[in-house]
């Protein structure tokens, strides 16, 4: 495993953001282990995500400047992060993110921060993938700006989950979409982490049985 990752892992693991447990996924499946980027709540922690994020940009789309699209609401602090990694780097991007209920006064809108316009490529940053219910989601919002193409997603982790079909959410969501779904790791990463530890060993079992029920076949 490329240190990275495995330093990604263990940043996960850390901060709280990755259990082991009994949990129920957006989709409504009951899952074995859980994402969830609600539990970063430092500044080191946020600074420290944003960071792996951008590795992951410039190794998947180089200096091309995008425009950064946060979703309500986990998705917002990791575009901010994002967004100042990216300009610690030399690239300075714009974001954005939606308002989970559109606002009627002031400036009005579902939208926060910086306007899109027409011909300029977004990038969604999520947290994470199980069935692709949140991505549509966030398509079906972005729809609203006309003349924009999203570029690509980026989530901590792959589940390599099943979508709608037997295929990946992820391939699933690129294939609908026209656009590629980029991880930092995907699940077969943590289990490799996992089982350098023996004392991982029930929860390394767990995750194989859900995924020989609910893995992708792709």
């Amino acid at each position: 495993m490329e240190s990275y990752k495995r330093e990604f892992i263990e940043f996960l693991e850390s901060a709280g953001v990755l259990k082991f447990g009994d949990f129920t996924a957006k989709s409504g499946r009951k899952i074995p282990y859980f994402i969830n980027a609600g539990e970063i709540k430092t500044g080191e922690q946020i600074k420290t995500l944003g960071q792996f994020y951008a590795k992951a940009y410039f190794e998947k789309i180089g200096n091309k400047k995008t425009v950064l699209y946060g979703p309500a609401y986990k998705g917002i602090p990791i575009a901010v992060s994002v967004s100042v990694a990216l300009a610690d780097k030399g690239l300075d991007v714009p974001f954005f993110f939606n308002r989970k209920e559109e606002k009627d006064h002031g400036e009005g809108g579902v939208f926060v921060g910086y306007k899109p316009h027409s011909g300029e490529e977004i990038v969604i940053v999520e947290d994470v993938i199980t069935a692709g219910t949140a991505i549509r989601e966030s398509m079906s919002i972005l729809s609203k700006l006309e003349g924009t193409k999203v570029a690509a997603t980026f989530v901590m982790v792959d589940r390599k989950e099943k979508g709608q079909g037997e295929k990946s959410a992820m391939a699933e969501v690129g294939e609908e979409y026209g656009f590629p779904v980029y991880s930092v790791v995907d699940v077969y990463d943590i289990i490799e982490y996992l089982e350098e530890d023996e004392k991982n060993a029930e929860n390394v079992q767990r995750i194989k049985d859900y995924l020989a029920v609910n893995g992708a076949k792709d």
